[in-house]
């Protein structure tokens, strides 16, 4: 079989060998990759801060019902999942039934996501390590902040080049070592306090359903990478029911972790969440509070742990979408290249590596606006992908003559909830700095379309390559 781009000639099956490593990853590794893509413990250490400050009290409440959002796209995309194991993913799903070109503008969405996400927690590193030593009132200078940062950006696409199975088993290891620490600390702190029950959060007559629809929106973003292990359906062992497993059961297990903490923290803070809403280190004002000081290095100690295992999920998942692209043509063909002997797509390990290492050297002086820069554009990217996979999947099921109503509910509720995402990430307008970022990512998404016209009208048969499994 044989296709042309730009008047070259290129042989797939020639190039097909050495193939990505098929079958290494069993289910629980599967689920390791969207788990740690979601980075459990850094909602509590960080973003909820934003959650809390607009629902207040009923904080849980905001991230129970985002679970319920979260579980219904996941739903979504293991529908796709189960029909199209292909390592495209998100782009070859929203191709194969909208058309190649707004295909191919996911899975440029997607790479820009997985990229600036890595970006976001890689910034993020160098806080968590001086919230630990500030414990022991030594803060770090900006010069080793940025070698922290960069440090572990070449850790991780190390690990990212060896072996996927090594990567997501540690991730795994990782994020339940650091969910385990945050647990034992916050039931630490609620033994401290001598009740489970708070009257003031389970007072249905108390809890502003109005704040809590507003952060709703926010509560989404805690979740962004749970659907990154669609990106390895060619490495996990039985991706018909490892990838569903995992799209569904991740948002669903971290939801419930995300609900009960919001609920404990809010409750260890006296119910003052308006504490935890201003704040830039919540969990150390809980321990604080509890009379626990030490606690506080303990709990970022394993918020950098989860950040580690965060960002070698998003590299892994970037690297893939970059593969697969690279395989469809729609970027350079090196990007298909896979190791000979780790079985890794290793020039795109070191291209996203790279991407990473640019991003942060160019963004503003500073690590928490660098933080909240990046982590915002990268949501943007998930966002509108999510919005176009429930839909894709509806119309998938429709042509296989498979729609049934459970799966028009879950489209209608997916992409409700994605669409009022997008409406509130814009409305009303961000303030500066973050005011860039919607025509930044606007331009972004214009760069990808005019390639990808041109493309379409230069070498058509490339873009006419999504109506076919060409990954074998």
């Amino acid at each position: 079989m044989r296709r042309h781009s730009y008047g070259a000639t290129t042989d797939i099956t020639a190039h097909a060998a050495p193939q990505l490593k098929r079958g290494t990853l069993n289910r629980l590794e599967t689920l390791g990759q969207s788990i740690a893509n979601i980075a459990p413990t850094m909602t509590p250490a960080l973003k909820i801060s934003v959650v809390a400050g607009l629902a207040g009290v009923g904080s849980w409440v905001a991230y129970l019902l985002a679970t319920i959002g979260c579980v219904f796209v996941g739903g979504m995309i293991a529908s796709l999942a189960k029909r199209r194991p292909e390592a495209g993913s998100y782009f070859v799903y929203i191709g194969r039934n909208f058309g190649a070109v707004p295909g191919a503008l996911a899975g440029w969405a997607m790479v820009l996501a997985y990229v600036t996400t890595t970006v976001a927690v890689l910034m993020s590193e160098p806080l968590f390590v001086n919230n630990v030593l500030g414990v022991f009132h030594v803060t770090l200078g900006f010069d080793a902040e940025l070698f922290i940062s960069l440090f572990v950006t070449t850790l991780v696409v190390m690990a990212a080049y060896r072996n996927i199975q090594f990567s997501s088993r540690m991730g795994l290891i990782l994020e339940a070592a650091s969910v385990g620490i945050i647990v034992i600390i916050t039931g630490l702190v609620v033994g401290k306090h001598g009740i489970v029950v708070n009257t003031t959060q389970l007072n249905i007559s108390k809890i502003p359903f109005g704040a809590v629809m507003s952060a709703m929106a926010f509560a989404v973003f805690s979740w962004v990478g749970f659907e990154s292990s669609a990106t390895l359906v060619k490495e996990s062992s039985d991706p018909q029911k490892n990838i569903p497993y995992a799209v569904i059961g991740s948002p669903l297990i971290v939801g419930i972790f995300f609900t009960v903490m919001s609920y404990l923290m809010v409750m260890g803070m006296g119910d003052n969440a308006a504490a935890i809403g201003g704040s830039a280190s919540p969990s150390a004002d809980m321990t604080n509070k509890a009379g626990m000081p030490w606690a506080a290095g303990v709990v970022y100690f394993a918020v950098i742990i989860s950040a580690f295992a965060y960002v070698l999920a998003c590299l892994n998942a970037s690297a893939r979408m970059l593969y697969s692209m690279g395989r469809y043509q729609f970027l350079h063909g090196s990007m298909r290249l896979v190791h000979s002997k780790h079985k890794t797509p290793h020039l795109a390990v070191y291209t996203s590596g790279a991407l990473t290492l640019l991003c942060i050297l160019l963004l503003p002086e500073g690590f928490l606006n660098g933080f909240g820069l990046a982590g915002t554009i990268a949501t943007y990217g998930f966002i509108v992908v999510y919005f176009g996979v429930s839909p894709a999947s509806a119309v998938d099921l429709y042509k296989a003559g498979c729609l049934r109503p459970l799966n028009v509910l879950c489209t209608l509720v997916g992409t409700g909830m994605m669409g009022f995402v997008i409406y509130s990430s814009v409305n009303p307008y961000p303030a500066i700095p973050f005011n860039i970022l919607p025509p930044v990512f606007t331009a972004y998404m214009a760069i990808g379309l005019v390639w990808f016209l041109m493309l379409k009208v230069k070498s058509p048969q490339v873009l006419a390559g999504i109506t076919c499994d060409l990954e074998g």
